[in-house]
């Protein structure tokens, strides 16, 4: 599935240190994924002991990464 991000979040992602293969290593292996706001999702997972925290919004064809914390 394709993923876009959104430009808040790769300011963040820049910031954090956390890299796309990160974010889409979570995305396919989540600790756990839950609705978090009306249409947005989170998921959580950890790479390299690290907690990785993506909202995004998972549309017919796409993800839209919103954040990344």
């Amino acid at each position: 599935m394709k993923i876009i991000y959104s430009e808040h979040a790769q300011k963040r992602m820049k910031q954090r240190g956390i890299m796309k293969l990160e974010v889409e290593h979570v995305l396919e292996y989540p600790s756990y994924i839950k609705k978090s706001f009306e249409e947005t999702k989170e998921a959580v997972g950890k790479v390299d002991n690290r907690l990785i925290k993506i909202e995004f919004i998972e549309i017919e064809n796409y993800i839209k990464i919103i954040t990344v914390i």
